[in-house]
């Protein structure tokens, strides 16, 4: 199979599931609503060393907010349903809060429980914070800072998601591999239900779950590292390929997910210097969604 000349392996990507949460971020401007989504979101790339898997999902426009100003959805994930509770308090409380004029909305469409989030953080008010509504449905709280009155909505969600859906794009040089590899993050914000946890939704170090040295779980995939190609016999790296990329996706369903995939592997092949398209998979061991690649296309 092949998208305008870019060959499609006949593989899959294997997900599992997390569980998740959405959360709404407004403030004054885009911008600035996106610089306090990248700060609520960090150090969240992979559990193979962060507390969380996080990342932007969506842009929103004043239209489409709680509070009529512009707004980006993030969306954060955890293997341990507790671990997101404390992630939503820590990540909010340090990164939301603090940002001038950002407020704090739940959006998790299918929320199997809640949490306490905004009663917890107005304590931050210090008795001077003030409960109201519901509003719109949103019981909400307000609470004094510097830069005014910071909003937040009393619970937050929780529901399952899948993680770990990928494509893995082999490229002539750097400058193919991303140039593409950013143009298909862009083309994934615009779907609905899906983020990307890695810096700039790239994923430049892929890895595999196991080592040589006693104590880590993943290591450098060398399959996929262009410096080593000559030295390793099973290498998948064509010859003429300086720069490979992945790009890991998670989401609230496995067709989300899935759709996002598709997203990503037809704007890369849209691109001079992509060669071809693969994905990673544990042969099934790792999680239970198999997500072909040539089934997205069927």
């Amino acid at each position: 199979m092949e998208i305008n000349g870019v060959p499609i392996e006949d593989t899959f990507a294997e997900a599992f599931s997390m569980h998740m949460n959405r959360t709404i971020i407004t403030a004054y401007q885009e911008d600035w609503a996106r610089i306090t989504a990248l700060e609520a979101t960090g150090l969240a790339t992979s559990l193979i060393m962060s507390p969380a898997e996080a990342g932007i999902e969506y842009v929103l426009s004043p239209e489409d907010s709680p509070d009529g100003r512009p707004g980006v959805r993030i969306m954060f994930a955890t293997s341990k349903k507790e671990a997101l509770e404390q992630q939503l308090i820590a990540r909010i409380g340090q990164c939301i809060l603090t940002s001038p004029t950002a407020c704090a909305y739940d959006a998790t469409p299918e929320p199997k429980e809640h949490y306490l989030i905004g009663k917890q953080l107005g304590m931050f008010g210090d008795g001077y914070q003030v409960k109201k509504g519901p509003i719109d449905g949103r019981v909400l709280w307000l609470v004094p800072r510097m830069s005014g009155t910071f909003i937040i909505q009393e619970k937050f969600g929780r529901q399952k998601g899948v993680a770990g859906g990928n494509i893995i794009f082999f490229c002539s040089d750097l400058h193919s591999g991303m140039k593409s590899g950013r143009a298909a993050i862009d083309a994934i914000e615009k779907v609905e239900g899906a983020f990307t946890p890695f810096p700039g939704g790239l994923v430049g170090s892929g890895s595999k779950v196991s080592s040589k040295y006693k104590g880590l779980t993943a290591s450098t995939n060398e399959r996929f590292c262009p410096t080593i190609r000559a030295k390793v016999p099973n290498t998948e790296v064509p010859p003429d390929s300086e720069f490979v990329l992945e790009i890991v996706i998670n989401g609230f369903s496995e067709e989300s997910v899935a759709n996002a995939m598709r997203v990503a592997i037809n704007e890369v092949c849209t691109h001079e210097g992509v060669m071809k398209v693969t994905a990673a998979n544990f042969g099934g061991k790792l999680g239970k969604f198999q997500i072909g690649l040539h089934n997205l296309f069927s």
